[in-house]
C-alpha cells in the first residue's frame, strides 16, 4: 500500500512538472515528510521522500524517490565540517537511507530534509530565474513579493544551502519560500496542497510583475539582415548548414542534433542585444550543464551566402574551442576532472534558428529546450533590470564538480550505434524494417524511408517516439524526393551517418516477356535509386567530416545467373558494382561502402508478398508456401534466411569491429556455392 504522503507527493510533482512554466525537464525536486512503520521494530519512524538524482518531476513515480530516515539525516548537522567539506555529506546520505531500492539522493536533499516544513518544492521557472538573475534581484524580490519570499544569495547546491534555507524559514515565519540567487525558487507548506499553491503563487506573481512592468523590447531593436528568413528558405538553409554544424559539435565525439526555429529563438537572434547576452552564458545550473556555459553564435546576417556562413562557422569554432580551453585552464585545480570537450552544444544562426546537441536525441532536444528557457530568463531579467548570471568561476565549480563527474561516471556504457543516425530505404516492411529495428535497438536514431509515408510512420512508431525514429516518404527514383527525405533526416537528427540502400522490387519474367517498362522500373528503383540516395547522403557525410557507412542490400543474384530474372539480376549487379566504385571514391572521407547479398528471404519480405514469390515458386515448380524451405534445401547449411539475418549483417558491417573494412560483399544465403565470390 502506498503511503498517503508519497501518493500526494507524486501527484503534486506530476502536476508541477507537466507545465514548462514551472520547471524544465528533469529540473527541480520535490519532497514530503511523513511517518511509516520501521520494518524491524514495527515502531513509527519519520521519513523524507524526495525526488532522486536525475529524475523528472513530470513523469516521477514512487521508485524515483529517495527515502531517508529524517532523524539520521538531521543528525548529520552534528558531523558537518563546514562548506569546504560539504561534498562528503552526499556520501553520508547513504547512511540515512531507509530500506532498499529507490533512487540515489540528489545534491539538493539537504534543502528538503533540513527545512522545517512537511512539503518542499524546489523549481526552475523562467519567471523565478529571471528575478534570480537580475542585477538588482534582492530589491526586486522585496518589491514583488513583500515579506512572503526571501532572497538567498547564490550558493552552490549542497548541505550549506540547505542550512541557509532552513535558517531563513525559522527566522521569517511569514515567508512561504525563497528566490535562490542565480538559480531558481524554493517554496514550502504544511500540506502538499499548500506547498503547491505557494510554488505557483511565486511563479505566477513573478510572471505577472514582468508582464506588467517589463520593457516590451528588452533585447533592443532588430538588426537589419538578421531577421528570420521565410519558412521554406529558412528550412532549406538549416538543412544545408546542419551537417557542417554537426561536424563542429562532434569534432571529439559524435553527437545527435536537434533543430529549433521557434519565434522566441528567431526574435532573440534578430535583436541588437543577442550577441552580448549570449556571451554572458546561462546561469541556472540545470541550464548550463545541458548547454555548456555559453553558445556559439554566428555573427553574420541571414542574408549572407551559404559559403560565407560555413566559412565563418569554421573560424568561430576554432575561437570557441580556444575560449573554452582558456575558461577551463583559468579555473581548474589539481583536483579538477579532465576537460570533457571544447565543442559547443548550442549553435545559434540568426534568421535560421538554433542547433542543439547531445549524446542522444532526447539530450539534444532537451538542451535546446533549456536554452529557450535561458532566452526567456534573459528576456525577463532585461525587461526590469539587467541580466547578471553567476560568474564563470562558479559555473566551473558546478560543471567540473567532483559530484557531477561521479554522476557522469555512473552513466551506462553506450550501445554500439549510439550517436549514429541511420537512413534506411524501403524500411516499412521486410528486410528494411528488420534492419531499422536492429539499428534502433543498438542505440541509433533511425529514419524509416519508404514509398508509403503512412506505413513508414507506423513502422517508426513501433521503434519508439520521435527521439528514436521518424518515418519519411521516399520515392528513391525521384531525385527531388530523395533530397527532401535526406533533408528531413538532417533536420530531425542533425545529419546522417549510416545509409542502407534497401528499397527494391522484382518482376520475375523470362527475357522475351520482359518489357522495356519492366527493365526501366527495376533499374529506376534499385540501380538509379541507390545512386540517388548515395549521392544525396554523400554530401552530408562529407560535410560532417565524421566518416560513415553506405550499405547496399544487393543479392545473391548479383553474381548468380538464375532463370527468368534478367532485369532484377542485372540491376542487382549494378548495385554490387556501385559498392566497389563508391568504396574507392569515398574512402578519403572515411566513408565505408559495403554490400550484403541475401538469398531467398521469403518470410516477411515485401518483394515476395507482391507476386515475386508466386512467380519464383512457379519457376521452380513448388508451392508458394514451400518456397522458403525450397531455397533453404538448396543451400549448404540447409537453413532458411529471414530478414533478421540480413539485419545482423548490417549491424556487424556498421559496428566498431569492422572499422577497417570497405568494398566488401557479405553473403547471407546459408551457402550457395554458385554465388561464392571469386
Amino acid at each position: 500500500m502506498t503511503n498517503p504522503a508519497v501518493a500526494e507527493l507524486i501527484a503534486r510533482s506530476n502536476r508541477l512538472g507537466a507545465d514548462p512554466r514551472n520547471t524544465n525537464y528533469a529540473g527541480g525536486n520535490t519532497s514530503a515528510k511523513g511517518v511509516a512503520a520501521d520494518p524491524v521494530t514495527g515502531e513509527p519512524v519519520e521519513l523524507l521522500w524526495v525526488k532522486g538524482s536525475g529524475g523528472d518531476l513530470g513523469t516521477l513515480k514512487p521508485e524515483g524517490l529517495a527515502v531517508l530516515r529524517l532523524d539520521r539525516m538531521r543528525a548529520l548537522q552534528g558531523v558537518y565540517r563546514g562548506v569546504e567539506h560539504e561534498d562528503e555529506m552526499v556520501a553520508a546520505f547513504d547512511y540515512c537511507l531507509h530500506g532498499t531500492g529507490g533512487a540515489a539522493p540528489s545534491i539538493d536533499t539537504a534543502m528538503h530534509g533540513l527545512v522545517d516544513a512537511a512539503h518542499v518544492d524546489h523549481l526552475h521557472p523562467d519567471s523565478g530565474i529571471a528575478i534570480a538573475t537580475a542585477a538588482d534581484g534582492p530589491e526586486l524580490t522585496v518589491r514583488i513579493f513583500g515579506d512572503r519570499v526571501v532572497w538567498v544569495p547564490w550558493r552552490r547546491p549542497g548541505f550549506q544551502l540547505g542550512l541557509d534555507i532552513a535558517a531563513i524559514k525559522a527566522e521569517h515565519p511569514q515567508a512561504i519560500g525563497t528566490i535562490l540567487g542565480g538559480h531558481g525558487i524554493t517554496a514550502w507548506g504544511d500540506t502538499s496542497e499548500e506547498a503547491e499553491a505557494n510554488s505557483r503563487w511565486i511563479i505566477d506573481t513573478a510572471a505577472a510583475y514582468l508582464a506588467e512592468h517589463g520593457d516590451p523590447q528588452p533585447f533592443g531593436g532588430v538588426r537589419p539582415g538578421f531577421e528570420a528568413l521565410p519558412d521554406e528558405e529558412r528550412h532549406a538553409r538549416a538543412a544545408a548548414l546542419a551537417p557542417a554544424i554537426r561536424g563542429i559539435a562532434s569534432s571529439e565525439k559524435p553527437m545527435i542534433g536537434h533543430y529549433t526555429d521557434s519565434e522566441a529563438v528567431l526574435d532573440f537572434l534578430a535583436s541588437e542585444q543577442a550577441p552580448a547576452l549570449a556571451a554572458l552564458g546561462t546561469s541556472c545550473p540545470d541550464h548550463f550543464l545541458r548547454t555548456k556555459v555559453k553558445p556559439l553564435i554566428l555573427d553574420l546576417p541571414a542574408t549572407a551566402s551559404l559559403q560565407e556562413q560555413l566559412a565563418r562557422l569554421a573560424e568561430l569554432h576554432e575561437a570557441y574551442r580556444a575560449d573554452y580551453r582558456a575558461y577551463y585552464e583559468a579555473h581548474a585545480t589539481a583536483d579538477s576532472p579532465a576537460m570533457r570537450g571544447a565543442d559547443p552544444l548550442i549553435v545559434l544562426v540568426p534568421g535560421v534558428g538554433m542547433f542543439s546537441y547531445g549524446a542522444n536525441k532526447q539530450t539534444a532536444r532537451v538542451a535546446g529546450e533549456f536554452y529557450v528557457n535561458a532566452i526567456n530568463v534573459m528576456r525577463g531579467a532585461e525587461s526590469v533590470s539587467s541580466y547578471a548570471p553567476i560568474t564563470d568561476a562558479e559555473k566551473f565549480r558546478i560543471e567540473y564538480w567532483a559530484l557531477e563527474e561521479a554522476k557522469l561516471q555512473r552513466m551506462p556504457k553506450p550501445k554500439s550505434h549510439q550517436g549514429r543516425i541511420a537512413f534506411v530505404t524501403g524500411a516499412a516492411s521486410g528486410i528494411g524494417k528488420a534492419i531499422a529495428t536492429r539499428l534502433a535497438a543498438e542505440g541509433a536514431c533511425v529514419v524509416v524511408a519508404d514509398l508509403d509515408l503512412e506505413k513508414a510512420r507506423a513502422a517508426a512508431a513501433e521503434l519508439g517516439g520521435t527521439d528514436v525514429a521518424i518515418g519519411v516518404a521516399a520515392n528513391v527514383a525521384d531525385a527531388d524526393a530523395v533530397q527532401a527525405a535526406i533533408d528531413a533526416a538532417v533536420l530531425a537528427f542533425g545529419g546522417v551517418d549510416l545509409v542502407v540502400n534497401n528499397a527494391g522490387l522484382s518482376l520475375s519474367k523470362p527475357l522475351l516477356e520482359t518489357t522495356e517498362a519492366d527493365w526501366d522500373l527495376q533499374h529506376d528503383v534499385m540501380a538509379k535509386g541507390s545512386f540517388l540516395v548515395s549521392k544525396a547522403a554523400a554530401r552530408v557525410l562529407i560535410a560532417q567530416k565524421l566518416g560513415g557507412d553506405l550499405v547496399y542490400i544487393s543479392s545473391k543474384n548479383s553474381v548468380f545467373a538464375g532463370p527468368n530474372n534478367v532485369a532484377y539480376s542485372a540491376t542487382k549487379a549494378d548495385q554490387a558494382h556501385q559498392v566497389r566504385l563508391l568504396a574507392v571514391e569515398l574512402g578519403e572521407h572515411g566513408v565505408r561502402v559495403n554490400g550484403i547479398n541475401p538469398d531467398g528471404v521469403v518470410r516477411g519480405s515485401g518483394i515476395f508478398a507482391s507476386g515475386w514469390g508466386a512467380n519464383r515458386a512457379a519457376t521452380y515448380g513448388v508451392d508458394e508456401e514451400d518456397l522458403g524451405q525450397f531455397y533453404a534445401n538448396r543451400t549448404i547449411l540447409k537453413r532458411e534466411v529471414v530478414p533478421e539475418n540480413v539485419a545482423d549483417a548490417v549491424y556487424v558491417l556498421t559496428g566498431p569491429e569492422l572499422s577497417r573494412t570497405t568494398g566488401l560483399h557479405i553473403p547471407v544465403d546459408s551457402g550457395v556455392a554458385a554465388a561464392f565470390l571469386r
